[in-house]
């Protein structure tokens, strides 16, 4: 009975993050560039909290410099103040 419970509770905390997980990719990211490697970003947000995301369009990182404001939406990177 105890194994059949924590089978039904890991899977009930996987399906939860797996939701989380999805809902968070979607969400807009500010921040200072503070790292460019390949496809991902880590950016300073303005509390100083790093935060690394994955860019999907790279044509929109090829602007973008260490030091730059941006937000990234839907994985696609936009310059703040241009």
């Amino acid at each position: 009975m105890k194994i059949k419970s924590l089978i039904v509770l890991l899977m009930a905390v996987a399906f939860t993050l797996g939701v989380v997980g999805l809902s968070f990719s979607a969400q807009e990211i500010k921040g200072t560039v503070s790292k460019i490697e390949g496809d991902k970003l880590t950016l300073v947000d303005n509390v100083g909290k790093e935060k690394t995301v994955k860019v999907k369009d790279m044509e929109s990182i090829k602007e973008v410099q260490v030091g730059d404001k941006v937000l990234v939406k839907n994985g696609k990177v936009i310059k703040e103040g241009s």
